[in-house]
């Protein structure tokens, strides 16, 4: 019997970026490697549709509509330099020794454009109707639609979020995919 592609869909496990590395026409695209958005609170998914309505006749004629954005926005609990680095093209930077180590993140001037790149989020083995499987959302060629959230609140935890717009990839058009699986598998790291 095949798998049903229809399922309830319960909390969010784990969420990882990519950055796209290569996206040729007629090739494949090619990302680095998974970095955590640790402690993954949120991950949702929406989509603009344009509608062109024809009228005539005093009544309407036709209409049309055109997917023509699709956003993510993701909150996690802890901030991570390095995921912060893949999704805005800023450097982490590790130096010193014990007691004094540091690392740090840094933005220049040279790196305002912001990097393409890939998120996908999974839920928990059961989140699915299929016991023991699972559902990943991938949105293959991300870009920031605002600069992430960041900084202190007084005397709360400060949670991390950002929000991304989602373009379809140049080499195989795949935008957005949602992948039930029988049995739960992790987010690949590469």
């Amino acid at each position: 019997m095949p798998l049903s592609p229809v399922t309830k869909v319960y909390s969010v496990k784990d969420a990882k970026v990519f950055r796209l590395t290569a996206d040729p026409a007629g090739g494949a695209a090619t990302y680095g490697p998974a970095v955590d958005a640790p402690g993954i609170q949120s991950m949702e998914i929406s989509g603009d549709i344009e509608t062109k309505k024809l009228r005539g006749d005093n009544g309407p004629l036709a209409s049309n509509s055109t997917l023509s954005g699709i956003t993510v926005k993701v909150e996690h609990a802890k901030l991570s330099l390095a995921a912060l680095a893949v999704i805005t093209s800023g450097t982490v930077t590790e130096s010193g020794t014990t007691p004094a180590q540091k690392s740090e993140f840094t933005l220049t001037g040279d790196q305002a454009d912001m990097p393409s790149f890939k998120i996908e989020g999974v839920t928990p083995p059961n989140g699915v109707d299929i016991i023991g499987g699972d559902l990943h959302w991938t949105l293959y060629c991300c870009t920031l639609s605002k600069f992430p959230e960041l900084g202190f609140a007084n005397e709360e935890y400060r949670i991390v979020s950002f929000e991304a717009d989602a373009n379809p990839l140049i080499s195989s058009g795949k935008w957005i995919s949602a992948v039930i699986n029988e049995t739960a598998v992790p987010i690949a790291t590469t």
